[in-house]
């Protein structure tokens, strides 16, 4: 088992102040704001969209 980079900023304040969460893999804790998240691995971007992740369909 591989591991992970840590995340450098919170999602919500943008605030560096993280620590690991007892709430299971991949979860994290900001001491700053107090909110709790989950970051999750969902796969490779398909090379048809440029690796962009939007669709590009209108």
């Amino acid at each position: 088992m591989s591991e992970r980079a840590a995340p450098f900023y919170c999602p919500y304040c943008g605030d560096e102040d993280l620590r690991p969460s007892e709430s299971g893999h991949g979860a994290w804790e900001c001491r700053s704001c107090r909110r709790g998240f989950q970051l999750k691995f969902l796969g490779l971007l398909s090379t048809n969209h440029g690796g962009t992740g939007h669709d590009d369909r209108d």
